[in-house]
């Protein structure tokens, strides 16, 4: 990510964080951050790190899924805290409870006695911070069976809303190590946004403008933009009855169903500030407008939106955080671990080519296979070597026997794939082998990291914490447990 960020312009590395060490934050931060951390019974290591954001804070953020959601989640927060931990600022977490795509929350994946379990909950289009947690905690509670008695489990599921049990879930688990979650709707933050809600409704087309600028220059660079507004699209959502993009032209606001002036949309964000919200185009700096942010973890697809913002944050007088990639890291259980090892299979690849790196790795232990595989490559040597004698004869017949060559050798390879697929679907240990790694690495088709919650490898293996804290905060990690 950083040969990324360098090519682009945006500010990353240590030595662009400790820079930024010693911004201040809203000058009602610590007082309603401590006010709402109380409120949801912190524990005293929790408390005291807020001492730290003195210093300053490094912030990472995530959609509040069910039981911590993805484990993505918890791998974005170490990276936070790591950071943080080595300049003796605070590690902060984003809880995006504005956001109202439900779709991305309402899920929660287990693996259980090697069967992949499902709980979809109904939950309507609303924040997760308005959705009540009442209506889904038994089907929760029975959904999690004995888990949903641990006590740190038991705490989290006594929470009122949706963020509020994701909230507890880092306190729970990570409040050990000091993180702080922020939840942006809680009504003790919520009117710390005031400010920045007034500025951008005196100009509420202003960072949208902002944002298309510097999508003509990431363009001009070979990037593809990922927030270019349309125009009369502000950076606002507003919550009624749904929660509603804001456009703006002649002078009045409207969410496509009633109209606005700015002062009726001000009245509003007074008596209730958390129903006038930033869209993707503001969040970070709305972020970084209340909270004294030195750094900013984000995964692959944020950098790519956050990026874009360069201007928006100097439309605000504020510089950019220096900006990290969250560590990616692998979770090995045991019996995975073995399979691994039995075919010298590397995690890494198999997570990248699935199947295909599976086979090369059985292939190359099956003699019938690896004597194959011998010939074909021979025969591939013996086709250029032909190629290259034509050549010297007639130069003409040289292009032709190389594409002959890259023909053969495609075809060759597909046969020995599918001679390699027809012995495992014949031999049961081995496709048991390669079932169960998908069942565990690449679950649903995707990376284990975006499906299955951390919690269920810490309270199955109360070692995985630790094996987590222990991991690098940036680049990959193998979590055997």
């Amino acid at each position: 990510m950083q040969d990324l960020a360098a090519r682009l312009g945006l500010p990353s590395g240590e030595e662009a964080l400790r820079a930024r060490l010693g911004r201040r934050g809203h000058p009602g931060l610590l007082p309603a951050f401590s006010a709402y951390l109380r409120r949801l019974g912190a524990p005293s290591s929790v408390l005291e790190a807020l001492r730290r954001l003195e210093v300053g804070a490094v912030v990472a953020g995530q959609q509040a899924g069910l039981l911590g959601g993805p484990a993505l989640t918890f791998y974005k927060a170490h990276t936070a805290l790591s950071l943080a931990e080595g300049v003796g600022a605070a590690g902060v977490f984003w809880i995006a409870s504005q956001d109202h795509d439900v779709e991305e929350v309402r899920h929660l994946h287990l693996l259980r006695e090697e069967r992949l379990e499902t709980l979809s909950l109904p939950l309507p289009p609303l924040p997760a911070g308005r959705l009540p947690l009442a209506p889904h905690r038994e089907a929760l509670r029975a959904f999690l069976g004995p888990w949903a008695e641990e006590e740190r489990v038991a705490w989290a599921l006594e929470a009122g809303t949706l963020s509020e049990f994701f909230a507890r879930v880092l306190l729970a688990f990570l409040g050990e190590r000091g993180l702080l979650p922020f939840d942006p709707m809680a009504p003790e933050l919520a009117p710390l946004f005031l400010p920045a809600l007034e500025r951008e409704l005196e100009d509420p087309l202003g960072s949208a403008q902002a944002i298309n600028r510097e999508a003509e220059r990431l363009r001009a660079l070979g990037e593809k933009p990922a927030l270019m507004r349309k125009p009369g699209a502000t950076n606002l959502f507003l919550e009624t009855d749904a929660r509603r993009l804001l456009h703006y032209q002649g002078g009045v606001f409207t969410d496509g169903v009633r109209t606005y002036t700015r002062k009726a949309l001000w009245e509003l964000a007074q008596a209730d500030p958390s129903r006038l919200t930033p869209a993707a185009g503001l969040r970070p700096v709305f972020q970084d407008l209340v909270l004294p942010t030195a750094g900013f973890v984000v995964g692959p697809n944020e950098l790519r939106y956050v990026a874009e913002l360069s201007e928006v944050y100097a439309l605000y007088g504020l510089s950019m955080p220096a900006l990290f990639q969250r560590l990616r890291a692998l979770v090995l259980e045991p019996p995975v671990a073995r399979i691994l090892g039995k075919y010298g299979l590397d995690p890494w690849a198999f997570l990248e080519e699935g199947e295909e790196a599976f086979l090369r790795a059985v292939g190359g232990r099956l003699q019938a296979f690896a004597r194959f595989e011998e010939r074909l490559r021979r025969l591939l040597s013996e086709a250029e070597a032909l190629a290259e004698e034509a050549g010297a004869l007639d130069p003409t017949l040289k292009r032709p026997l190389l594409r002959f060559r890259a023909r053969l050798g495609g075809e060759g390879e597909r046969l020995l794939r599918k001679a390699l697929r027809a012995r495992l679907q014949g031999d049961g240990v081995l496709w048991a082998h390669l079932e169960r790694l998908k069942r565990h690495l690449l679950p649903l088709g995707l990376p284990q990291e975006r499906v299955f919650p951390f919690l269920q490898y810490a309270l199955r293996h109360p070692v995985a914490l630790k094996r987590l804290e222990e991991a690098p905060a940036l680049g990959r990690a193998l979590l055997y447990l």
